[in-house]
């Protein structure tokens, strides 16, 4: 965008990813912006949890992609060195299968190659041609089709759409694609398990994703000294440094047209303004906060989609350094096919969950007290199951008990912390549709173009950012959002 200055005011309602990067380019632009978050504090789903000592990452722990985030502080003349310091993993995870065998990803693609050749003979020169597709993917899908912000059909009528498609895996799902590298049903699984990342399974993923074992094994998997909450602060630093006003616990009750100005009314407040960019929750705009004549997407819309799972989040502050596990740890059984079918085709608690191990405290002392460890566990399920107290506390033990048998890591008897976060959370704190914990899947249909649009085609002056755009679901990905949701706003005011 070209530097511009102007009277005009807009509101960012909710502090995520998508509403800090919009702040920030709107406000460089010139713009008096003002950012109204629920919650005490911002960041979004990317919210920070501090108790006795411990620091949790409440929401994202993977920093991938560091080429975006690069990019981002870049547009503003800045380095991500100057907020906070980046350690690269290395393994960049632990995988405990629940055959017993653990298996250790290295940073180095070499060395992973290496690996994957010990589990299946030609499986190293098969990983090397995965990735060389991958990257290949990765390039063609972020120059060509992210960056650009190919928001609408008739953005991809055109010669060089059809001769870069051509390098894409438009149509075939994940779990096909990587059959045809790998029979090893563990290596497939390496491959695959960033698609809980965008909120999908192997078999209803498109296979253009496999960008992100780019994005894996040769960009590498970072840690932010501090954690991912240090990013949001550095996003509200740089965004206070450009004028953004920032008004937190302060919850949106209404976004409205007066007098051919839009305005947003809190409990105590009504703000008017030149346009609004929400940032909240999409469905939640769309059916709590416009009056049915603004709204584009309703209540059929949003229930006819396909959701990304809620999460069963269990934060612990542990009396013990915890050295089996790495920063990143996978706890994986041999099929993973029934635990994905209980979150999108039969919604159930999983009785073999595959789940997530979150430990900092492996590379970053201040998040625990000395000697202990800050951990949390996330274990997808199905976005609408509600769990109720007795169903949490059965959920609990059977994941604990898990850990322990497949891990041989013991924690339950050195608990010193404890909260659990679920579907019932999500909806409260964030305002989340049936509880999911990222928003809609990037299914064939729920990609690209197919995603719900950043400018509101019934309210003019009313933008969207954030996860439910295109382009998706991801830190980077909301950076990107902000940034083309942004430039719409500018481009209307202009």
């Amino acid at each position: 965008m070209s530097k511009k200055y102007s009277d005009s005011k807009v509101v960012i309602v909710g502090g995520g990813f998508g509403g800090l990067s919009t702040a920030c380019f709107l406000a460089d632009e010139g713009y008096e912006v003002e950012l109204v978050e629920k919650n005490k504090h911002v960041g979004g789903r990317a919210s920070v949890l501090e108790e006795d000592g411990y620091r949790f990452d409440m929401g994202p722990s993977w920093y991938l992609m560091p080429d975006i985030f690069e990019r981002f502080f870049t547009k503003f003349d800045r380095e991500p060195e100057e907020f906070y310091e980046l350690n690269r993993l290395d393994p960049n995870y632990r995988i405990f299968f629940k055959d017993g065998d653990v298996m250790d990803v290295p940073a180095d693609p070499e060395e992973a190659s290496e690996l994957f050749e010990t589990y299946e003979e030609g499986a190293g020169e098969a990983f090397q041609r995965y990735l060389d597709k991958s990257e290949e993917t990765y390039e063609i899908g972020m120059n060509e089709f992210v960056l650009k912000d190919r928001n609408n059909f008739r953005d991809y009528l055109s010669l060089d759409v059809a001769k870069n498609a051509r390098g894409l895996s438009l149509i075939k799902k994940m779990q096909g694609h990587v059959e045809n590298y790998f029979e090893s049903d563990k290596l497939q699984q390496v491959m695959q398990y960033t698609l809980v990342f965008l909120g999908g399974s192997p078999k209803n993923t498109p296979a253009l994703y496999n960008l992100m074992s780019h994005v894996d094994f040769n960009m590498g998997v970072y840690y932010p000294e501090g954690g991912i909450y240090s990013v949001i602060e550095a996003m509200q630093e740089l965004g206070e440094e450009l004028g953004v006003e920032y008004s937190t616990g302060e919850e949106v009750v209404e976004i409205n047209r007066k007098d051919e100005r839009p305005y947003v009314k809190t409990e105590d407040r009504k703000i008017e303004c030149d346009a609004v960019v929400s940032n909240a929750d999409y469905a939640f705009t769309e059916t709590e906060l416009l009056p049915d004549r603004y709204t584009t997407y309703d209540k059929d819309y949003w229930e006819s989609k396909t959701y990304a799972p809620s999460a069963f989040l269990m934060y612990l502050g542990v009396e013990d350094e915890l050295e089996g596990l790495e920063h990143h740890s996978l706890v994986l059984p041999e099929d993973w096919d029934s635990h994905f079918e209980k979150i999108f085709d039969n919604p159930e608690i999983p009785e073999n969950p595959a789940y997530y191990v979150c430990n900092p405290s492996a590379t970053d002392d201040s998040v625990a007290p000395e000697g202990e460890s800050a951990i949390f566990i996330l274990v997808p399920i199905a976005a609408e199951l509600e769990l109720g107290e007795e169903g949490r506390e059965k959920f609990r033990e059977l994941v604990l008990d898990d850990l322990e048998e497949n891990t041989d890591i013991q924690i339950r008897d050195k608990i010193n912390y404890e909260k659990i976060f679920a579907g019932e959370e999500f909806k409260d704190r964030y305002n989340s549709f049936n509880g999911t914990a990222l928003g809609i899947a990037h299914t064939l249909r729920q990609t690209s173009v197919f995603r719900p649009k950043q400018r509101s085609k019934k309210m003019e002056g009313l933008y969207y950012t954030g996860q439910y755009t295109n382009p998706g679901i991801g830190m980077p990905m909301c950076l990107i959002s902000g940034e083309h949701a942004a430039e719409k706003v500018v481009e209307d005011l202009e």
